[in-house]
């Protein structure tokens, strides 16, 4: 069985990818192949910081690998916080992170805004890029406890509720990450 390599710690991200290709690929994370630097994001969008982990796997323990970076684009705030989603307030605080959006939002009208996922798969030399997104609305007050960064306050199109007030699986069904796994896991199956 092929080893593929998924660049996160999150285990519950690992099993995920695991039960989705069982029995296809072995799937190992960071962790599995003694990666133990914490592999610096310095690009100025997703797919650049999502290459940059999955490039350096491949270069430094030889193994095929893919990496995924996502963030919250707003429009009236020019796509902000995008890739700066994790530490726009400075802090890797998901409260101040929300706290600062809600107070650039002050007043403004338009609340349009999307998650957005990028995989990049380097597979046999070559960098396969995916992406998924789902639109929705930032609503005003935080409401819900699942999830986690911008989940209390992002409200996908075609629902009441925000993503915070989802269950997981419910959350996994439509979200940002969800489609660009389903469309990496579609070129992967098709390559057996």
């Amino acid at each position: 069985m092929k080893k593929l390599v998924f660049a996160t710690n999150n285990q519950h991200k690992t099993e995920e990818i695991r039960a989705a290709l069982e029995g296809k690929y072995e799937i190992l994370n960071l962790e599995d192949i003694g990666c133990l630097v914490d592999i610096p994001e310095t690009a100025d969008t997703f797919e650049g910081n999502a290459t940059l982990k999955s490039s350096y796997v491949v270069a430094h323990f030889n193994l095929d690998c893919f990496a995924d970076d996502s963030g919250l684009e707003i429009e009236a705030l020019n796509n902000e916080p995008g890739v700066y989603s994790a530490r726009y307030s400075g802090s890797r605080d998901n409260i101040e992170n929300i706290q600062l959006v809600l107070k650039k939002l002050e007043g403004i009208a338009n609340r349009k805004a999307r998650f957005k996922t990028v995989i990049s798969l380097m597979q046999n030399g070559e960098n396969h890029i995916f992406e998924g997104t789902i639109e929705g609305t930032i609503r005003t007050t935080l409401s819900g406890s699942n999830g986690f960064g911008y989940d209390p306050i992002f409200e996908p199109d075609g629902y009441e509720s925000t993503f915070a007030e989802m269950d997981l699986a419910e959350k996994n069904k439509i979200s940002h990450r969800a489609i660009a796994l389903r469309k990496m896991m579609e070129f992967l199956k098709g390559q057996l």
